[in-house]
């Protein structure tokens, strides 16, 4: 253990995480393990500006590696960001992607490491698209992944979402090698993120581990995995947020987060589902979409997650027991946040109800939801979360 608290371990599920303080100097030995020499950076295009991705580029050029860095990514990633970030590829003659940054980075970086090596148009390769399970996957490149915050998870997930333009439709692409190889989890690249963003992304990782532990059907491995990720947002989201030095906080935060996407294997819900539809049209923020709609999605589900929640009120050693000990720590988590309490607030309105019902109805993550999600449902659940109702 190190003096702070804080450990440092390499775990091997789902894949390689090199996990602790200073851990982003083994960057370069990631690189040669994979046999990566000419690698592409990719980012966002505010996390480009920052001294992380300097730090970055001199690390691995100080170890003979041609990098260069990729940002024009959007917070809610497109498709023209996968073509540019795949023409960069390309053209700098690149071997292999590092992601660094959050869900957009991440996402965008592990598309452009499976789609610069396919023949198909982009589209055609996502799954719920016909051909969709066409890649070649010889000619998926190798990843590494950094995250600098801790709520998509993405870092150990073969899936990624992106955005195509046509129809403001997130698909979804997955492939097991499009899984970071190596995944390097340093706090300290935690650390100047603000305590807004802290908090969207903290309770990102909150919702993956509650849906997936709500998915029906027996995975009892991801049902453990959930529940002890949820106990750690209980425990450290507030201590990262108040203090976002706090690097044992930051640490079990990102945890929490690979937690999230190692258990929504099992799958996702009705949080997911209007939530890729309302970032669609509206390009909200994916962590404050899902926190806004979290308490809407629990009561529509009642009748069909209320023994989970006996357990999960009992784990976390809630004030109140069972499903309404759990609401009540929902909505207490958001008020803390100054998460606003309707999707009115984050500005949206009703005009595309009918698309965005429809949309969250057939979203992949739809099938997972504890209660059958259909059109009708989608649109009710939108509706009073526009209102303010909860039951």
């Amino acid at each position: 253990m190190t003096k702070i608290g804080l450990p440092s371990a390499v775990w091997y599920y789902p894949t390689q995480v090199r996990f602790g303080i200073g851990r982003i100097s083994e960057l370069s030995e990631c690189c040669s393990t994979l046999d990566i020499a000419r690698p592409l950076v990719v980012t966002d295009t505010g996390l480009a500006k920052l001294s992380i991705i300097d730090a970055v580029l001199i690390t691995l050029r100080d170890n003979g590696m041609e990098a260069a860095v990729f940002s024009d990514v959007r917070g809610n990633p497109v498709g023209r960001n996968v073509e540019d970030g795949v023409r960069a590829y390309r053209e700098g003659g690149h071997d292999g992607v590092i992601a660094v940054g959050g869900g957009s980075a991440m996402d965008s970086a592990k598309v452009i490491a499976m789609y610069q090596g396919q023949r198909k148009p982009l589209f055609d390769l996502a799954v719920h698209a016909e051909g969709g399970r066409g890649m070649d996957a010889k000619a998926i490149a190798p990843i590494i992944a950094v995250p600098t915050t801790a709520g998509t998870g993405s870092e150990t997930g073969r899936a990624a979402l992106i955005t195509e333009e046509a129809s403001k439709t997130k698909r979804i692409f997955a492939h097991p090698k499009m899984m970071p190889s190596i995944v390097i989890e340093d706090p300290e690249l935690c650390a100047g993120l603000p305590p807004n963003l802290t908090a969207w992304t903290g309770i990102d990782a909150l919702a993956h581990c509650f849906e997936a532990l709500c998915a029906p059907g027996a995975h009892p491995m991801a049902d453990g995995i959930a529940i002890e990720g949820m106990r750690l947002v209980n425990d450290y989201l507030p201590r990262a947020v108040a203090d976002g030095k706090d690097l044992v906080a930051r640490g079990y935060m990102l945890a929490a987060a690979s937690m999230g996407s190692t258990a929504f294997q099992k799958g996702l819900g009705a949080i997911h589902s209007l939530s890729h539809a309302v970032g669609s049209f509206y390009d909200t923020h994916h962590g404050l979409t899902n926190a806004v709609y979290f308490p809407y999605v629990m009561e529509f589900n009642r009748s069909a997650i209320s023994e989970k929640m006996d357990r999960l009120s009992t784990y976390l050693g809630l004030v109140k027991p069972g499903y309404v000990g759990v609401l009540d720590w929902i909505l207490a988590t958001r008020e803390d946040y100054d998460i606003p309490h309707t999707v009115a607030e984050i500005g949206i309105d009703d005009s595309d109800a009918d698309r965005i019902a429809a949309m969250s109805a057939a979203d992949p993550t739809a099938p997972g939801n504890p209660v059958p999600l259909d059109v009708d449902s989608a649109r009710r659940i939108f509706l009073a979360s526009m209102e303010g109702r909860i039951g």
